[in-house]
């Protein structure tokens, strides 16, 4: 199954290289946000099936931008967070939210997602 992902990220060097990384493993990049009320417009427009979603959008928390996603469209996009923190930091705010999972910047890939969205069910 192809993947087609909305990635939310306010650095926009990542964005590029994490959105070239994974279209060359095969996930389809549906678009990209850089600020919650993007990734709100954008998960609207393009339903994708996975959001992935850093945890620290500026000024935002991608923690309030997960569960605003989630009371929009309670079936829509899986939400991944992901972050250049450890998910050892942000554990219980993970456990806590809406979510799938937790990938770091560091090792994501499209196996990463896979994992996450098997885990979920």
């Amino acid at each position: 199954m192809r993947i087609r992902c909305l990635v939310v990220d306010d650095n926009e060097s990542f964005l590029d290289a994490a959105c070239a990384v994974l279209e060359r493993e095969g996930v389809t990049i549906a678009g990209v946000a850089s600020t919650g009320a993007e990734a709100l417009q954008e998960a609207r427009a393009l339903r994708p099936d996975v959001v992935l979603l850093d945890i620290s959008l500026g000024d935002e928390s991608g923690f309030d931008v997960a569960r605003s996603l989630a009371e929009e469209s309670p079936d829509g996009a899986t939400v991944i967070l992901i972050s250049t923190h450890s998910e050892a930091d942000f554990s219980d705010l993970i456990a806590e939210s809406p979510a799938a999972g937790f990938v770091p910047k560091s090792e994501l890939s499209a196996s990463a997602i896979r994992r996450v969205l098997d885990e979920c069910g």
